[in-house]
């Protein structure tokens, strides 16, 4: 799936992609008997994508591409997102997708990224399958954001690792058709204004991390079921 991006690339994320390239998802989270009952058969089970794109800082830390929203969408106005957006009937696959609505959103050519793997999808609330595709970016400097000030207020990168650690986090306890879960809310400074990614973003970003870094969080995380299925004991059933 990767591209021939040129120029000097990073070790660090030269080894990275050639681990993640062989990511399969745990078997709990990639049962189709999951994902086919975890929509309603009342439901239009919609599609969509979201890029984890990832690059190396100066410190040589691994960081990642978020976006604030514009504060004048008429959803989830204001809030941080990664880059991505619901397939549309042009795109060949979920990668597609997700380079396209980055492309669209912030100005990122699709030629700067290398997309690795793709993560097990979640679902949303709203019966919306969302699919987590990483790629890296080995030549941050040739990428300039141009965000669409219709849809995007500002662009931003965080440290990874930071979703693993228990540093500028708090949870709130909230319920969904009777199964409780926490919220993750993580804070973040970028000069002089300050963001904060929570509950479905956050999700992803814990699981990227931990896929990255090889290690669970400092946290107890505790997702609703929701997000990538049914819960296992109601499998038996099926």
């Amino acid at each position: 799936m990767a591209s021939e991006n040129r120029g000097e690339r990073s070790q660090k994320l030269i080894s990275l992609s050639r681990r993640l390239s062989l990511y399969e998802p745990p078997p709990h989270l990639n049962n189709p008997a999951r994902r086919q009952h975890g929509i309603p058969k009342s439901a239009n089970p919609k599609r969509a994508a979201v890029l984890i794109c990832i690059f190396e800082g100066n410190d040589g830390e691994l960081r990642v591409i978020l976006t604030q929203r514009s504060s004048q969408l008429s959803s989830h106005s204001g809030e941080v997102a990664l880059p991505g957006g619901k397939r549309e009937e042009g795109d060949a696959d979920d990668i597609a997708t997700a380079l396209r609505e980055a492309k669209e959103e912030i100005g990122l050519d699709p030629s700067l990224v290398d997309v690795v793997t793709v993560i097990e999808p979640y679902m949303t609330r709203f019966h919306v399958t969302v699919v987590p595709v990483i790629g890296m970016l080995f030549d941050k400097k040739a990428f300039n954001p141009t965000p669409d000030a219709s849809e995007v207020e500002s662009v931003f990168d965080v440290p990874l690792e930071m979703f693993l650690k228990n540093e500028n986090r708090r949870e709130v306890e909230d319920e969904w058709m009777g199964d409780k879960f926490l919220s993750h809310f993580f804070d973040y400074q970028s000069g002089e204004k300050g963001f904060t990614i929570w509950a479905f973003t956050a999700a992803i970003l814990i699981r990227v991390a931990a896929i990255v870094y090889q290690r669970p969080p400092a946290f107890l995380e505790r997702r609703p079921t929701l997000w990538n299925g049914i819960p296992d004991k109601d499998l038996a059933k099926l």
